[in-house]
């Protein structure tokens, strides 16, 4: 037997610990399952459009195909959610209650911020115990429309849109190419329905419906498209 032929037949067999998984999969620990969405929020000049596909992933299965990742925290404060789905919800009950405390006793709505900062001091204070990325958006007196961007760790940044999720990688050209100062609630509107069917098309854990809230001072819009009538995707190819 040959030196090579040896070499070879020491070889493990394929069913390492990389056997059977893709590139996107294999930095998981044992037991741990990979989730993916795709979730978006751009401010315009009166308040913020979110917008989130429905797709709750556990691994390569489809938990649920209809989810609401959009969630109320005050009446004019909304949040997208990404990360595990027990630990988002979780965090918005917590920040909704104690949003709600805070306009009990100052007897005004609190500020945009001042939930994104609630957020950020859950998220960080318990980032070794969560996976949770979320985007706080909505309208107030002070500061109008805001977006704040809070990822994994716990950061807080206000940003005048933000994309997270697994699906994000796919559309950050796209964002940064149609994104302009100033755009109108329609253009707005517009770029977050093109850009997630984008990401839905290309991401394999981000699908089903877009769901959308457009907040401004007169109220909360909240708007949905099908899996058939999506800008960009299977549908219109």
């Amino acid at each position: 037997m040959s030196y090579i032929a040896a070499m070879m037949s020491r070889q493990k067999p394929l069913d390492d610990a990389y056997a059977g998984k893709s590139a996107e999969t294999r930095h998981l620990k044992h037991g741990e399952l990979s989730t993916g969405t795709t979730i978006m929020a751009i401010s315009f000049s009166s308040g913020v459009v979110l917008c989130a596909d429905s797709r709750v992933s556990t691994g390569s299965y489809v938990a649920n195909r209809a989810s609401d990742k959009i969630s109320q925290l005050h009446d004019h404060i909304w949040c997208c959610r990404s990360g595990s789905a027990a630990d988002t919800q979780a965090l918005t009950d917590y920040v909704r209650h104690y949003l709600g405390q805070l306009a009990v006793e100052t007897g005004s709505p609190p500020e945009v911020k001042v939930a994104a900062h609630l957020m950020r001091r859950l998220c960080y204070e318990n980032k070794d115990h969560l996976m949770a990325g979320v985007i706080v958006g909505g309208w107030d007196p002070v500061s109008g429309g805001s977006v704040y961007n809070i990822p994994l760790g716990g950061a807080c940044l206000s940003m005048p849109f933000a994309i997270g999720g697994s699906g994000s990688t796919y559309i950050y050209g796209l964002v940064d190419s149609e994104f302009k100062e100033n755009m109108s609630k329609d253009e707005a509107l517009a770029l977050c329905k093109k850009a997630v069917s984008h990401a839905m098309a290309r991401d394999g854990s981000s699908g089903g419906i877009i769901r959308t809230c457009v907040v401004t001072e007169e109220g909360n819009v909240k708007g949905y498209i099908s899996g058939n009538r999506l800008p960009y995707g299977p549908a219109g190819w």
